[in-house]
Formats: structure tokens, sequence, C-alpha cells
């Protein structure tokens, strides 16, 4: 297991513990890990997003203070919230992320992810560079749009 999946496992069980709002110290964490303070940035900016169902406020001073509070929202909101804040571009890492996150909500079956993998892939998506990520974008948006 990385570094990365252990920080956020350690992040999801406080946040489990602590009634879906925690405040940890970056540098705090940084150190229980024994890692460098950008990996914590890291894995929160990356794995505690808003389209993951989650609110970071960060704090500058003082050890670098970061509240995160998992959001409860009904289903179609947080949905549709997922769907607005794609954006026009998609990587295939943060696609491979919405997945797991809708997946482990239970807004997709197992079939359902394993299309929306495939779909927007990097191997199925063999265009020019400055394309790809907007034609994966539109992709993704417009098969979650249409699932039942």
């Amino acid at each position: 297991m990385r570094m990365s999946d252990i920080i956020e496992q350690f992040i999801k069980d406080m946040l489990e513990k602590n009634h879906d709002v925690i405040e940890i110290q970056r540098n705090e964490l940084a150190q229980r890990f024994n890692c460098v303070p950008s990996q914590i940035n890291y894995v929160i900016s990356t794995r505690f997003k808003p389209t993951q169902g989650y609110y970071v406020e960060s704090k500058r001073g003082g050890g670098g203070s970061i509240t995160i509070k998992r959001m409860l929202q009904d289903d179609e909101d947080f949905f549709w919230d997922i769907v607005n804040d794609i954006g026009n571009t998609l990587t295939q890492m943060d696609a491979e992320v919405i997945i797991s996150d809708l997946l482990s909500y239970e807004f997709l079956s197992e079939e359902q992810a394993r299309l929306l993998k495939v779909a927007t892939n990097d191997n199925v998506l063999k265009l020019e560079n400055s394309i790809k990520d907007e034609v994966r974008a539109r992709i993704f948006k417009n098969m979650l749009i249409n699932m039942d």
C-alpha cells in the first residue's frame, strides 16, 4: 500500500470516528507518517475534493490547520454536483478517482464503473493530448447522465 493510500485511509477513519468533521495539523500528520507536509497537501487536494463529497478549509499559520468535512447531501444533489464539478476537462486519474468514489457511495454498480473506466481510458482515447481530456470529460459526463 502506498503512503498516499495510508494517509487517505487514516483521514477517512478519523472522519468516521468524529462524526464526519475533523481538524488536523498538517505538520503533526506529516510527522506521524514520517513524510513531508506537501505529501499531506497532495493527499488532501486529490482525494478530498468536493466532487468526492468533502469540504476542505485550510488555515495558514500555526502549523497549517486543515478542516475536512464530509458533505451529507441527498443523492440527486450530490450526483449533479459531481457532474457540474467535472468541468470541461478530465484526466484519466481524476476520472478513476471519481468512479471509485461513486462506486463506494453506491451511485454506480460494478458493471457501470467498469464501463466508465473503459470508455474514458487513455488506451481508448487515442487522441492528441491537447483535446484528450476535453473529450474524456464530455464522454464521462454524458455517460453519467444517461445511466439508470
